[in-house]
């Protein structure tokens, strides 16, 4: 009798990214076991069509179904597939591609195709914000407003994302938050504040390195209010894994955490922002999501690299001079220029 195939749809939105996905069937025709799969591929034609194309596969019990595009695109189908039998795919193909890189899934088309034909699939966290499901961050404040800036930008990647870091950190207003979690509330003055599900936002800037999409707990992060000398160590810290170290970071982990502030605002939920009013539950839903991983990795939760924390040390050198530096306003953007040039070799 002959097994029966796993049915498989690939979702592909074809203006993520900056590669034509005009080829990804014929793709898709040449590296797919079709001895294993049954597939269709289907091409987005508007916003949120995504998420209604994987609903209805997932009520018709479709096996797996394929993200082929950015992190808004997973979004998209990802939170379609939640606590279904239907498991998410992906084959990365934007810009910060956080949650393939936090599984440690190929950047390459082709190489995440072969891991699909192993359809090795786990049961994961995710997170919801205001009923807005999230599976690598969301966050307010600064966070929110960096990725406005980020979605207005006229290129993308992680030089893109530092320099916003920068030029407009230091415009930015903090606001004081109620934070209140199963331990009582806490009032803090800060920047941002980041609900963690994975370990990046995407680009390989590390908000959570050490958060883990299996132990039922968000990783949340404050952001206290940080100067220009402060700039550079900060958004450093955030490619290099060592965040956490910053004097102006601070972490615990919840399951559940409710956020008040003055006024209504942006929110963001994996890097997409919206509007919403000044109360904010954020929570984890424990392993409800189904995903195909490569069986060999690990989630991207390792320590930082020596080399790289020998540079993050490097700023924090510059920082115990900032009464010198201070006094030469110059010597500032130096250092900014310095550190984009670093980030652009790692």
């Amino acid at each position: 009798m002959k097994e029966k195939k796993t049915t498989i749809t690939f979702i592909v939105n074809p203006i993520s990214g900056t590669n034509s996905k005009d080829d990804f069937p014929e793709l898709v025709a040449q590296t797919l076991d079709h001895d294993r799969f049954d597939e269709e591929v289907v091409f987005t034609e508007y916003a949120g069509h995504a998420a209604e194309i994987a609903l209805q596969r997932a009520a018709e019990g479709r096996d797996v179904v394929v993200a082929v595009g950015g992190d808004g695109t997973v979004n998209e189908v990802a939170r379609s597939l939640t606590h279904t039998q239907t498991a998410l795919g992906i084959v990365p193909c934007g810009s910060g591609n956080g949650l393939a890189r936090h599984l440690r899934l190929p950047l390459d088309a082709k190489r995440a195709l072969t891991i699909i034909n192993t359809c090795h699939i786990e049961a994961f966290d995710y997170g919801v914000i205001n009923d807005l499901p999230f599976f690598c961050t969301c966050g307010m404040g600064f966070d929110a407003f960096i990725s406005l800036k980020f979605a207005e930008a006229g290129k993308r990647g992680p030089i893109t994302y530092a320099e916003n870091v920068l030029k407009e950190g230091l415009k930015y207003k903090p606001e004081t938050y109620i934070v209140e979690d199963e331990t009582g509330k806490m009032r803090h003055k800060a920047f941002l504040i980041a609900c963690a599900n994975a370990s990046q936002y995407g680009n390989n800037a590390y908000i959570a390195p050490g958060a883990t999409m299996k132990d039922g707990l968000m990783d949340v992060i404050i952001m206290e209010p940080f100067n220009a000398l402060d700039a550079p160590q900060i958004a450093a810290d955030l490619f290099m894994k060592t965040l956490g170290n910053n004097s102006k970071i601070k972490t615990f982990r919840a399951e559940h955490i409710h956020i008040h502030r003055k006024e209504p605002g942006a929110i963001h939920f994996d890097g997409d922002p919206v509007m919403t009013d000044s109360d904010i539950d954020v929570h984890i839903e424990h392993l409800g999501i189904r995903i195909v991983t490569d069986a060999k990795a690990t989630e991207d939760t390792a320590q930082p690299n020596p080399v790289l924390n020998a540079f993050s040390d490097l700023f924090n050198n510059i920082n115990n001079v900032r009464e010198d530096i201070g006094k030469q306003g110059r010597r500032i953007q130096v250092i900014n220029k310095l550190m984009l040039r670093r980030l652009s070799k790692l």
